[in-house]
């Protein structure tokens, strides 16, 4: 490793490469989450961001380009799990606040103690079908992130920025989750047709492979 990290500038400033592997800087040196490596370097801690193991890793590794997260962005993220990817966009957004929405309630448990060592992690047991369940703790957020892995994905991103005046978004679609019949292409065009007709523009399109086959993350932003 090299004896300093290089921002991916096409990106973001709080992210970083060496070598092909991405790295945030951790919010909570000697913390791990699911097991990633650790590096420090001039005594900051880097957490390595493994694209296998998390969809918005893999979308940066394939070349995507349109990040809409920054130091203090507010980011309502749907379909948190137990945390790992919510816990490299809380090390990204280290002066925001990202509220981490789980329906499974084992999943939520795990979460609940991701959170406990980030401040900037905020747990909610809800259904992401359903914004006004959490719509109590916040008002307003700058991204919604979706990772939930049911029907209508498009629609429920959407309904989410509605509800929470949200300027970008972003959705991994899993095919699959849609029709086991229909090829991932037509879905992903259908859920961009979704998102248009609800009066947002793509920004971004990007599959996944191979990190994640059929799927696909995509930006959306405000017209």
């Amino acid at each position: 490793m090299k004896n300093a990290m290089e921002p991916m500038s096409f990106t973001s400033d709080r992210v970083f490469s060496d070598r092909g592997r991405l790295y945030t800087e951790s919010a909570c040196p000697g913390k791990r989450i699911y097991g990633e490596r650790l590096f420090s370097i001039k005594g900051t801690e880097y957490r390595e961001w493994d694209p296998r193991r998390s969809k918005l890793s893999a979308y940066l590794t394939v070349g995507g380009k349109q990040f809409p997260f920054s130091k203090s962005s507010r980011v309502l993220y749907l379909g948190a799990s137990s945390g790992t990817t919510p816990s490299h966009v809380a090390d990204i957004c280290s002066e925001g606040k990202v509220y981490c929405v789980e329906f499974a309630q084992r999943m939520f448990r795990e979460l609940v103690g991701t959170c406990e060592t980030r401040p900037n992690m905020m747990p909610i047991l809800g259904d992401a079908t359903k914004p006004e369940e959490y719509a109590m703790f916040t008002d307003s957020v700058d991204v919604v992130y979706q990772d939930v892995a049911q029907k209508r994905q498009a629609h429920i991103l959407c309904e989410n920025m509605d509800a929470f005046n949200a300027k970008h978004g972003m959705v991994a679609v899993k095919a699959r989750s849609e029709d086991v019949t229909a090829s991932p292409e037509s879905i992903f065009k259908d859920a961009e047709k979704v998102i248009l007709d609800k009066g947002y523009k793509i920004i971004d399109c990007k599959q996944l492979d191979p990190y994640e086959k059929a799927h696909a993350m995509i930006v959306v932003g405000r017209e």
